[in-house]
């Protein structure tokens, strides 16, 4: 026994003793023998470390070297923002921007907001970015790809759609802090992560296994390796109701993935998105254990039975109905809000159901997300769906499924005060430490 957490409560039960070994639960018990480490749980509650099941890492880490357009509401902020900030590697890089400000820019309408510097800027939904002019000629004379817009006439417009791999390859960068970033997660309670990022390969595979202390699966292309420091999940499945894919080409990569010995998870926000994989799913010789719904953004009455009859999981993000949520309501029809991020209808359902943060895409805080997911409280205080709230405990095991066992791994989280007081609050500065294979990886105060 190395490390002996003492006095702790395991879900808020009676005080016990947990040992942790060679990365593992060693014992659970009373009067524990001694062990080099040792740490006082003052009573505390003791939780398995919580796990981030839908983010996107490697963007989140070039966020915070970002300038942040989110919550900015007209033309004049954007600009005067972006005037008072200071390029990095040369660039200036904005994310968070809302079409609703001035419509989607192009390279003309960049130029104008600042053209001192190669600017790209990304949209709210990550799904877009645009270059200025100066941008644009930091590629040269390169192809440009098939997500590269084009006007009337054949020029690029600077916008390009889909296309983050393509721009990372082209406008070479620092590699990001990932280190400082596990440290920051770590202090959530996080210890695994699950990176849902589409295009996920050897490249991507290198720069992230063994950098971040958390446990980390990766989602990505048919390209990803099986490879130390990582384990590979699913086939990510990247449905774009704007640029629908081919539904014989989408079965034929489930087929491809089976033959990998892969699950299938697929990008859905959108009904038609929703209608589409199900599709696919059927013609490919249907549903296996393991595959999985990424966000369920829209998910109709009709669709539950379907979902619940093909045995798919369900990764929803909560987050959304705080951080989005007084968008939804200023742009999606009453009849229809009811389908959003569904949660409680879905576990009533009997599908499974867990969380993500969609991280960079909304706030990376799981705290945050359980609240969200218990009241469906938007961050204007609109209550949205209250049909939908799950209970404080059903939230947060939407990132802590597993339970606290000998021989589960020793991935920990200690929290202060009684499971009631942490049940009311959902706050992540309970957080008092944070264990990943049996070490202290966070200790709040240091």
């Amino acid at each position: 026994m190395t490390l002996v957490l003492r006095n702790v409560r395991p879900w808020g039960g009676d005080r016990i003793d947990i040992a942790l070994a060679q990365g593992r639960i060693a014992a659970i018990g009373h009067n524990l023998p001694r062990a080099p480490d040792e740490i006082d749980g003052r009573g505390d509650v003791v939780l398995p470390g919580l796990h981030d099941h839908h983010l996107h890492i490697l963007a989140l880490a070039a966020r915070r070297q970002s300038i942040d357009l989110t919550g900015l509401c007209d033309i004049a902020a954007v600009r005067s923002v972006l005037a008072k900030s200071a390029p990095v590697d040369g660039w200036l890089r904005a994310v968070g921007y809302d079409e609703r400000v001035g419509g989607l820019p192009d390279t003309a309408l960049l130029d104008g907001w600042a053209g001192d510097w190669p600017l790209r800027l990304q949209d709210r939904t990550g799904a877009l970015w645009v270059l200025n002019s100066r941008g644009m000629a930091h590629l040269g004379n390169r192809q440009l790809p098939a997500g590269a817009e084009l006007d009337a006439a054949g020029r690029a417009t600077g916008r390009f759609w889909r296309e983050d791999q393509w721009l990372a390859g082209a406008l070479a960068r620092s590699p990001p802090d990932l280190a400082t970033l596990g440290h920051d997660l770590a202090s959530f309670g996080l210890t695994a992560l699950t990176d849902a990022t589409a295009h996920n390969g050897p490249a991507e595979a290198r720069l992230l296994a063994g950098a971040l202390p958390q446990h980390l699966t990766l989602m990505g292309s048919e390209a990803l390796p099986e490879g130390r420091g990582y384990m590979r999940g699913p086939l990510k499945l990247l449905i774009d109701e704007r640029d629908a894919p081919d539904p014989d080409g989408l079965a034929a990569r489930i087929v491809a993935a089976r033959a990998q010995r892969r699950n299938v998870a697929a990008h859905c926000v959108t009904e038609a998105e929703l209608v589409l994989y199900l599709a696919a799913l059927t013609a490919s010789g249907g549903a296996h254990a393991g595959d999985r719904i990424e966000h369920g953004g829209l998910i109709s009455q009709e669709a539950l039975t379907v979902i619940a009859e093909a045995g798919l999981i369900v990764v929803t993000n909560p987050g959304f109905i705080h951080d989005r949520g007084d968008r939804y309501c200023a742009t999606i029809a009453a009849d229809d809000r009811a389908n959003l991020y569904r949660a409680q209808s879905l576990l009533d359902a009997g599908i499974p159901l867990l969380a993500g943060s969609d991280a960079p895409y909304a706030d990376v805080d799981p705290w945050l997300a359980m609240r969200a997911a218990r009241d469906r409280r938007t961050a204007g205080g609109v209550v949205l769906a209250a049909q939908e709230c799950v209970g404080a405990l059903a939230a947060l095991r939407l990132f802590a499924p597993r339970p606290i066992t000998v021989g589960s791994p020793g991935d920990l989280v200690l929290c202060a005060g009684p499971m009631t007081e942490l049940l009311a609050d959902l706050g992540g500065d309970r957080v008092r430490a944070t264990f990943i294979a049996g070490k202290m990886i966070f200790e709040r105060g240091r």
